[in-house]
């Protein structure tokens, strides 16, 4: 395993962890391990703090793959409250506006997500990472703010709903999405094409293109795993490349 030449590492983003928190963690362990100051690592797609899931970690030369596993389809399963919202519509924030829920019923939320699928527009939320006149959103909020974030163009390949309880007023759904799609968001929009209000209460990340969740490497087991790996070394690299210009010399 060279860090060099580049590795993809698919890593379970832990709750409550930034994905750039779980990045600088990852490349503090693989930098130790291999003997450098910093090893150059970037990953392909931002997760949320409160998300957990597939998180791709890209070494050396694979940074170069970033846009490309960006682009590539992803799957996640998450869990909705109906009634209420927050303002980064999920539990980040505590709940803002309640609305009324008795004519929801599982047939009008089947009915709905229909309206879901395909080529949508979609209005990210003020508490993320887009950018506003240069500045992330969500900074811009915490200092009180205004944000005006322009609708942009998603695609949803898939929404299935997995479980409605009636009486929580709680449903489960698994989304397969493309690049930039905010989940958070949909939850908001379906709140609101169901006449009530929802916000996300959790959100896992099951798949980016053929990573699969299961195929992960569990962040709190990195060191573990990373002890078992053949791993090259900057001195590894340097024997090899002094052996192959003696080679060349003879």
């Amino acid at each position: 395993m060279d860090f060099y030449e580049g590795v993809v590492i698919p890593i379970d983003k832990p709750y409550r962890m930034s994905s750039f928190g779980a990045l600088a963690h990852i490349r503090y362990l693989i930098s130790r391990k291999i003997g450098v100051k910093r090893v150059k690592t970037g990953h392909a797609g931002t997760l949320d703090p409160l998300a957990t899931g597939v998180l791709l970690l890209c070494t050396g030369k694979a940074t170069k793959m970033i846009d490309q596993l960006q682009a590539h389809t992803k799957e996640y399963l998450a869990t909705l409250k109906l009634g209420a919202t927050t303002p980064s519509f999920d539990r980040e924030h505590t709940v803002d506006f309640t609305f009324p829920t008795k004519h929801i019923t599982r047939e009008l939320v089947e009915q709905t997500l229909k309206n879901f699928t395909g080529d949508i527009m979609q209005v990210p939320p003020a508490y993320s990472a887009c950018k506003v006149d240069g500045k992330r959103a969500y900074l811009l909020k915490r200092k009180g703010r205004e944000v005006e974030i322009k609708a942009k163009p998603v695609r949803v390949d898939e929404i299935e709903l997995l479980d409605f309880n009636p009486q929580q007023m709680t449903m489960a759904i698994r989304v397969v999405c493309g690049k930039g799609t905010y989940i958070r968001s949909l939850a908001r929009d379906i709140g609101q094409a169901l006449h009530s209000g929802a916000f996300l209460t959790s959100l896992r990340r099951t798949r980016v293109g053929d990573y699969r969740v299961e195929d992960c490497v569990n962040f709190d087991d990195f060191p573990a795993w990373l002890d078992k790996q053949d791993i090259q070394t900057l001195q590894t690299n340097k024997q090899e490349n002094q052996h192959s210009q003696d080679f060349q010399d003879k």
